[in-house]
């Protein structure tokens, strides 16, 4: 199997060295992920300047662009030979309710699955155990095929942040929601001129049994499947008939 791995933590991240070493055991695996953090830059390809792939010492490729950039690069035309799967993470924190609507790292899942292949992306709920998330990872690839999911849909994966022989199991999820985001920070850079801060994730709103933040705040691994289609489609006829009325 030959696995392309990306990130939005950027080429140096933890988390994205251990999943790679992780899979390395059982898979021939292709590290392409941004040069630097990016974060929240969600499915944003860079069209006003040129994307340069630069190889490290160890084989792994950096690009100057977003997680996605990363992944469409590797997919139409840098890499040579078939690629089987993509995954993306270990993401330090987790992706979890309207999370993926910014996250980079479900964006280079997504854009996999965009160009025709099984993707996966995983996220730990935390910053220390990723161990156990590559584990996590490592169990399930190999039961993975490709009538698992409809087109353009991806598995979104949330591991709770503790040893992995303390998981109790894994549930398949729904989204949850989040409360509206913290205010933004506002500060003097050293000039006196005002700079701004975007604030943090705002607390879990729905976060009932059945939503992926109920089943990782218990122990739990999360599965979801994500699809690219945000059509509210039991709107559609409450909105024809609004329309028609007027």
């Amino acid at each position: 199997m030959h696995i392309l791995l990306s990130n939005d933590d950027g080429i140096h991240a933890e988390g994205i060295r251990i999943l790679a070493r992780a899979l390395r055991r059982f898979a021939d695996v292709t590290v392409v992920a941004p040069d630097r953090n990016r974060s929240a830059a969600s499915s944003s390809l860079t069209l006003v300047e040129p994307l340069r792939p630069y190889r490290l010492d160890n084989g792994d490729y950096c690009i100057n662009g977003t997680p996605a950039d990363c992944v469409h690069l590797a997919l139409n035309g840098f890499l040579s030979g078939q690629v089987d799967l993509v995954v993306s993470g270990i993401n330090a924190g987790a992706n979890l309710g309207d999370d993926v609507i910014y996250s980079g790292t479900v964006a280079a899942a997504l854009e996999g699955r965009h160009l025709g292949l099984p993707a996966i992306a995983v996220s730990l709920d935390g910053r220390r155990y990723y161990e156990s998330a590559a584990q996590v990872v490592c169990d399930l690839i190999p039961r993975l095929h490709g009538n698992l999911l409809a087109r353009r849909e991806i598995i979104n994966i949330n591991v709770p942040d503790i040893p992995y022989e303390q998981i109790k199991g894994t549930k398949v999820c729904r989204l949850g929601y989040r409360a509206s985001a913290a205010e933004v920070v506002k500060q003097q850079d050293p000039r006196g001129e005002h700079i701004y801060w975007i604030g943090t994730s705002g607390l879990p709103e729905d976060k009932e049994a059945g939503t992926d933040f109920h089943a990782v705040e218990n122990g739990y691994v999360a599965l979801t499947p994500i699809q690219t289609d945000m059509t509210s489609h039991a709107s559609l006829g409450a909105l024809q008939s609004w329309l028609e009325s007027e």
